[in-house]
């Protein structure tokens, strides 16, 4: 398989290694995914990877939704992993009682020997008579329930009727199968599009797509509240009884790029969506209250007056960290989706050395803002040939490598930094408050290898 957009002695040198087998026969397949971009006059050519892949289950969702939704409850219909996975991430006391649980499937579900339909209603109807705080209940697919072939958007449908309207009961899908572990909330807010009620003829709304933590949320509901741009909402709402209303006048910001099922299914509905950068680091989120500025007609004066203090706090803050971070050279795996606008910002803003910037998947209907302010000639790959990628790495030797859970620890044991990419979506980094926050979760790893080398 060859790359498009270039030939003979002209192509790009990776471009030219489109078909590589190695002596064990696998083949690492590299074409061009389609388009230029870059930074600058030069351009940087995406390439696609294809092979064995380390990725994070897209269960892990539950872990932050079922505290942003306070009168939710997220029921996995899966296995015995699925159950211990979630108690695991969410690190919840056996004695606590969580906004979640898992109805395990047994061996006589899997085997067909069983009726799954009638188990999961007698799970269901016994679980709503024990909390009866639950104001919508999410039936959450896995790997082992999908398999099976269970179909519970149906599943949903007959027992909201059953419940008559007492609880909304909705369906998605938190399979491992994804591409990517964040996908699990693009699944859940997707499922919430339809329940979302019509905004009114002739108004408009900014709706703000995308799990904040509630400090950055009120942060930007004060930034947007001076700019005169009202009303504004969030999705997901911290209560799922108050979805926002959208509609023709509905205008769109996604604050994480991972949302793009759910803004494609508000698209449908007539709204909206704004392109922008995302707001991580100063830059990024001066461009996301630009964007959204811009398309609400406030005029570019005011927009700098409103966020001149909270820039100035925030270059204050970076400064401390610029120059640790200045140099160092890093390495982003494929986990999150994050991977680009994280780039972004610690090239731009911390001078920080890109070496590979991996993503699950490149969606530039999501990324098209942030595509153009990559450095010039960084390596940008999208999916995953695991051995190749850890080859890579190994020969690259960067200071730090962002990679999942999995692979943190064997890096390490070669004597590699790492950073958890899982721990920057768990952490507030939105937002200019957070800019010096964001900045120390990529120094931290580098100052204690520091300090275990003296």
């Amino acid at each position: 398989m060859s790359g498009t957009g270039t030939s003979g002695d002209d192509a790009a040198p990776m471009l030219r290694q489109c078909r590589d087998e190695g002596q064990d026969g696998r083949v690492s397949v590299w074409q061009d995914a389609g388009g230029a971009t870059g930074g600058g006059d030069a351009l940087v050519r995406p390439l696609r990877e294809r092979g064995q892949r380390q990725a994070f289950c897209g269960l892990a969702g539950i872990v932050w939704l079922h505290r942003k939704l306070q009168d939710s409850f997220f029921l996995v219909v899966g296995s015995r992993t699925c159950a211990h996975l979630l108690q695991s991430a969410a690190g919840v006391m056996i004695f606590a009682e969580p906004r979640f649980a898992t109805a395990i499937l047994q061996d006589r579900d899997l085997a067909g020997l069983a009726d799954c339909n009638d188990e999961l209603d007698r799970v269901v109807t016994g679980l709503l008579a024990r909390r009866p705080d639950i104001g919508t209940l999410f039936l959450v697919a896995s790997c082992p329930s999908e398999v099976i072939k269970l179909d519970l958007e149906t599943a949903a449908a007959r027992l909201a009727e059953h419940q008559q309207g007492r609880v909304r009961i909705l369906a998605y899908s938190g399979s491992g199968l994804d591409t990517s572990f964040t996908q699990g909330e693009d699944t859940c807010l997707t499922a919430l599009v339809p329940e979302m009620p019509v905004l009114p003829a002739g108004a408009r709304s900014l709706l703000v797509v995308g799990s904040l933590a509630d400090v950055v949320e009120d942060q930007f509901s004060r930034l947007f509240a001076a700019l005169d741009i009202e009303p504004v909402h969030f999705l997901p709402p911290r209560r799922a009884a108050e979805l926002p209303p959208v509609g023709v006048g509905t205008l769109v910001l996604a604050a994480q790029p991972f949302v793009g099922a759910t803004v494609a299914a508000l698209a449908e509905r007539g709204a909206t969506p704004i392109v922008a950068p995302y707001p991580l680091g100063i830059e990024g989120t001066r461009g996301w209250i630009d964007a959204a500025a811009a398309a609400w007609q406030v005029p570019a004066a005011r927009v700098a007056e409103v966020t001149a203090a909270p820039m100035a706090r925030a270059d204050r803050g970076l400064a401390r960290y610029r120059e640790r971070l200045a140099g160092q050279r890093i390495s982003f795996l494929p986990d999150s989706q994050l991977e680009i606008p994280l780039a972004r910002f610690l090239a731009r803003e911390c001078g920080m050395e890109l070496v590979e910037v991996g993503v699950p998947y490149l969606d530039r209907r999501m990324l098209g803002a942030e595509l153009p302010l990559l450095p010039a000639g960084v390596r940008l790959t999208e999916g995953q040939d695991l051995e190749r990628q850890l080859d890579r790495v190994r020969t690259d030797r960067p200071d730090l490598t962002v990679c999942g859970l999995g692979l943190a620890n064997p890096l390490e044991a070669e004597g590699l930094s790492t950073k958890w990419s899982i721990e920057l979506v768990f952490t507030p980094i939105q937002g200019f408050d957070q800019v010096a926050d964001l900045a120390e979760l990529f120094a931290r790893p580098l100052d204690r290898r520091q300090r275990l080398a003296f």
